[in-house]
């Protein structure tokens, strides 16, 4: 199969919901089979690369959270929950049935809120990349971004200092997309903003496999609090990817995508092909 992106589309969901998804690779020849590609609060730019990398394999779909680079926002979309249910409705909308949710930051808390949620039996594995979402263990694990200053995030967000953006060189325009999408971000997360009080606990309902892919030199989310959000699924499997921060598809494209295609090869397909 071909790697290919299309323009992006805009999805009608109801109650006035507008997403607007890019389509990777070829849809025909999943049959209902694919991957759903959850962006961080940092864009859907940084899946890009993922999902043109998955594309080889299978038809991926990324949407772009409303309110994120510009894209309406209902006002009664507010919440994780509200988005995770908005994408089950989208997989509905797209005829997907079979589907591997991969979710990156609050990407990943979407992702888990959606396997709790999928009533339909849609979801049929999860991959967490550096996800937020369950309430730590120790307040050290993590680190709330609200408070550092731009140039600390990349810091603490990326481990090759190569890969770090300087906030200086953003032009007006790109500082003011990023303000908004942050605000879309605080909106979404909540009060507590790094996780949902109550996520943890119910995770254990989760019956699909879930992999919890993580970068163990992630500044924001600790490889602690990877492992103890592995741990909270019936079925959940942690691997560390070395050398990587909060994004580990980008710094380590290679050691995530061996690692969800081992996911796939001894934990998915002796499952149901």
């Amino acid at each position: 199969m071909n790697a290919v992106t299309s323009a992006g589309r805009t999805i009608e969901l109801g109650n006035g919901l507008q997403v607007s998804i890019g389509e990777w690779g070829d849809a025909a020849a999943g049959a209902g089979a694919g991957v759903l590609l959850l962006h961080g609060g940092a864009g859907p730019q940084t899946v890009a690369g993922l999902a043109a990398a998955l594309s080889e394999h299978a038809y991926v779909v990324t949407p772009t959270h409303p309110g994120f680079n510009g894209t309406p926002r209902v006002p009664w979309l507010d919440s994780v929950a509200d988005l995770a249910d908005a994408y089950l409705d989208l997989l509905a909308e797209l005829g997907l049935d079979s589907v591997m949710v991969i979710g990156n930051s609050v990407g990943g808390w979407v992702a888990a809120e959606m396997a709790l949620r999928d009533i339909g039996g849609r979801v049929k594995s999860v991959v967490l990349l550096n996800a937020t979402g369950i309430r730590p263990d120790d307040p050290a694990q993590v680190t709330d971004i609200r408070t550092v200053p731009p140039a600390a995030i990349s810091r603490l967000a990326f481990y090759n200092p190569a890969f770090r953006p300087d906030p200086a060189a953003l032009t007006v325009e790109q500082r003011a997309g990023a303000a908004a999408n942050q605000q879309a971000l605080a909106l979404y997360a909540g009060a507590d903003f790094l996780f949902a009080p109550k996520l943890r606990r119910r995770l254990h309902r989760v019956t699909v496999p879930v992999l919890v892919a993580w970068g163990e030199e992630d500044g924001v989310l600790s490889a602690g609090y990877g492992r103890a959000y592995a741990a909270a699924f019936p079925n959940g499997h942690y691997h560390g990817i070395a050398e990587a921060g909060h994004f580990p598809h980008i710094e380590q494209p290679g050691a995530v995508l061996g690692a969800i295609g081992d996911f796939v090869d001894t934990v998915v397909k002796p499952d149901g092909d």
